[in-house]
């Protein structure tokens, strides 16, 4: 058991005989903002990582445990990512050893530990179980070849007394503690059962717990570890240059300002940005993206990311505490800890079940034989059978389990889910709603059409507009001069710019004036235009902006210029289709003409123009009085009211924006539409593979009732039943680490986590 190194520790506990890595530990913790103390020492707030919390019934009943301890003032226990939150003022020990007294493991959240798996002969548990095992076998094999009956018995009291020592040994506490847990349950069940001498059935019952809970315990660990992992991918050091030495040093000493310098091959430690090199730095376990991106000086990079090519030297922008990796993984943990509506019945549901179940046991094992004289034995079995039926083990971790495994698959694909009830609301959307500019549409301008007029040359055209637009700052000025350098177009030097508000903007080239604008401005100019009205409506039409450009004499020829639409657009629409989206419309605060040009290139439902922010929440509350459940796609910004009012607000581009990180119900962090569709998909599936859960999990426990009511049954099978149900609900549960979505928008993607690539297609 791990002594108590905390300081800050007021109890009389051996404070100084801990190990030094615990003890740096718990510092780490703090330097982590996990432990927030105040000038009072007295209370403060720990984070321990759990081992073994393999049952959510189980957990709940530990933190009503804890909760009693005294100085502790307030704690959780987060059953998804397996750790425990308390706010106390008690000794870090104490609560350690009362988490170890109910038959778990916990060590300090900021204790390095090194994540190998325990070797067969390390794990007592296991140990334990397979020779209870190997009893069994052994006293069956006995009786078959009709050994003495003694040793037989022997064989298995053996197996029970193996199987069933650390079963035992957390019922022992849970009574100490005034709680009725599984553990209690079940060494009921088997002392009953060695009472009216069924021993093989007792050992049977007590090693398929056993290995049971084992398998529990492993299939768990499989859901969480892919946090876990995610956690492991920033390294814990970095290679750092401080003025002119250069230092290798644990990343909670680096500080803001520090240059990290950061060879071929490695993981990027810290959030910052370039400032010397050009490298291609895979990004898929922050956002999910499928290709290497390159990186630049300028450019940012995050914490976990990996640098493929060249070195790169990069400022920290952000201390490890608050990289985008650590946000994600502290986020999806909380999500995973939040209940869902479907988990909220079952804990009222079973908060009634299990008290009643055995009660009705005690009546059964008390009312027959003494009311009305029948055999005890067969009674009591009965009771038994109905003990172990009492835990509602696979009925309450039916929705956990799913949640868990749904959001950390989400967040491998780069899409940050945060929280159940947000799982099961994206589950029941029937319409979105779409922002245009930067989420239909790349929010940058490009030159789209170059029209020549009189006889003149493109590139004069292109010419001409980039030496008006040269001193702009419009955005579309800034489409024009991309344009031009694209074609290898130098502009001739201009003079006197003049900015024509609401029309254009001229210069001077050579001694002449020259113009670039609407057709107004030629109109004031007194410049005839009335041969090309017709293509500037059709340009307009097709939802582009189209410009003039000439001088005082002639239009030499018109530019148009559009907001580009995302490659992947018009397959995200049909993929929500697919997926089972009834209504897809649009809002922006652009024109009519644009609006329906891009709504109708997409195969949109409907769109709504020129609105104000406040016109888009009314757009969003109508949908949701007409269809039901909406969701809102947008920048986490701009349309922060409609994400806010909307059943589910989906913001794009979360990596490295905090606003759609801590706004938005759930983020993409890629700022890729593709994963829309996936993330709709995953949550349909998770909101079936739930129901599917509690239905059979109710439907195991009504049916082994009746069945111990008819005398169907025996207690073994009930055990069998029992644990069978829960891993059966686990591993349909883990489905959903699997769902890579219907409809493959953006060719193969990759799921990194740890050294192991995942190919989805």
């Amino acid at each position: 058991m791990a002594e108590c190194n905390d300081p800050k520790c007021s109890c009389s506990c051996s404070n100084n005989r801990g190990s030094t890595a615990q003890l740096e530990g718990i510092k780490t913790v703090r330097r982590a903002g996990q432990v927030l103390s105040g000038e009072d020492a007295r209370s403060r707030l720990d984070t321990f990582r759990l081992t073994g919390l393999d049952c959510a019934d189980c957990a709940a009943k530990l933190e009503k445990r804890l909760a009693q301890m005294a100085g502790v003032e307030s704690v959780e226990v987060n059953f998804g990512a397996s750790k425990l939150t308390a706010r106390h003022s008690a000794c870090v020990k104490e609560i350690i050893r009362a988490v170890e007294e109910a038959g778990y493991g916990a060590e300090p959240a900021g204790v390095t530990v090194e994540n190998k798996p325990a070797l067969f002969w390390e794990d007592v548990k296991l140990l334990l179980t397979a020779f209870s095992g190997l009893l069994l076998l052994t006293g069956f094999a006995a009786s078959l070849f009709n050994a003495p009956n003694q040793a037989i018995v022997a064989l298995f009291i053996a197996a029970m007394l193996s199987g069933g020592l650390i079963t035992a040994k957390n019922a022992y506490y849970s009574i100490k503690s005034l709680s009725i847990d599984m553990n209690v349950l079940m060494s009921v069940a088997v002392i009953g059962a060695a009472a009216i001498g069924e021993w093989a059935e007792g050992a049977t019952v007590v090693f398929l717990f056993a290995l049971g809970n084992t398998l529990q315990a492993y299939s768990m660990d499989k859901t969480r570890n892919s946090i876990r992992a995610l956690m492991e991918l920033s390294p814990r050091q970095a290679l750092v240059r401080r003025g002119d030495r250069e230092m290798v040093l644990p990343v909670e000493e680096i500080k803001i300002g520090d240059i990290v310098i950061v060879k071929p091959g490695e993981s990027i430690a810290m959030d910052g940005r370039v400032l010397i090199g050009t490298s291609m730095v895979n990004q898929a376990p922050i956002t999910g993206e499928s290709m290497p991106v390159e990186k630049s000086p300028g450019a940012e990079v995050f914490a976990g990311t990996i640098n493929e090519a060249g070195a790169l030297e990069i400022e920290v922008t952000r201390l490890v505490q608050d990289t985008t990796l650590a946000k994600i993984v502290n986020m999806v943990e909380e999500a995973q800890a939040q209940k869902a509506p479907s988990q909220q019945f079952v804990d009222v549901f079973a908060r009634y079940y299990t008290p009643v179940v055995i009660a009705a046991a005690l009546a059964i094992a008390v009312i027959p034989p003494l009311a009305l004289g029948l055999p005890f034995e067969p009674w009591l079995e009965k009771a038994l059978i109905l003990l172990v039926i009492a835990c509602p083990c696979a009925l309450v971790i039916s929705t956990p389990v799913s949640i868990v495994s749904a959001i950390g698959s989400a967040a491998r694909r780069g899409v940050l889910i945060k929280g159940g009830a947000y799982l099961e609301e994206a589950g029941a959307l029937k319409v979105v709603a779409f922002d245009k500019t930067g989420t239909l549409t790349e929010g940058s301008p490009a030159v789209t059409d170059v029209i020549p007029v009189g006889g003149h040359a493109e590139k004069d055209v292109v010419a001409i507009a980039a030496a008006v637009e040269n001193r702009s700052q419009h955005p579309l000025a800034r489409a024009i001069l991309r344009h031009a350098g694209q074609l290898a177009v130098t502009p001739p030097a201009s003079t006197e710019f003049q900015s024509i508000t609401g029309k254009g903007a001229s210069v001077i080239i050579n001694g002449n004036p020259y113009y670039i604008g609407n057709a107004r401005l030629f109109d004031d100019l007194r410049v005839d235009t009335t041969g090309l009205r017709q293509t500037l409506t059709r340009l307009q039409k097709e939802g582009k902006t189209a410009m003039l450009i000439g001088s005082r004499a002639t239009i030499m020829g018109i530019i148009a210029v559009a907001d580009q639409m995302r490659t992947n657009s018009a397959d995200t629409v049909q993929g929500l289709r697919a997926a089972g989206i009834q209504k897809m419309i649009m809002l922006t605060g652009d024109n009519s003409d644009t609006a329906r040009a891009i709504a109708s290139e997409l195969k949109l439902d409907d769109f709504r123009a020129e609105l104000l922010p406040e016109d888009k929440l009314k757009v969003i509350k109508h949908l949701q009085q007409q269809y039901g459940k909406v969701g809102m796609v947008g920048d986490g910004v701009n349309d922060a009211p409609a994400l806010a009012t909307a059943n589910i607000g989906i913001a794009m581009g979360g990596a490295g924006t905090d606003t759609a990180l801590e706004t938005a119900d759930i983020a993409l962090m890629a700022d890729d539409l593709s994963n829309l569709p996936y993330a709709v998909d995953l949550s349909r599936r998770a909101l079936k593979i739930i129901k599917q859960n509690i239905i059979f999990a109710l439907l195991v426990k009504a049916a082994f009732i009746a069945g111990t009511l008819w005398g169907v049954t025996n207690l073994w099978m009930a055990v069998f039943a029992d644990t069978g149900a829960a891993l059966m609900v686990i591993a349909n549960g883990m489905r959903l680490m699997r769902v890579s979505g219907n409809t493959s928008l953006a060719g193969p993607q990759q799921d990194i986590v740890g050294d192991v690539v995942y190919q989805n297609s």
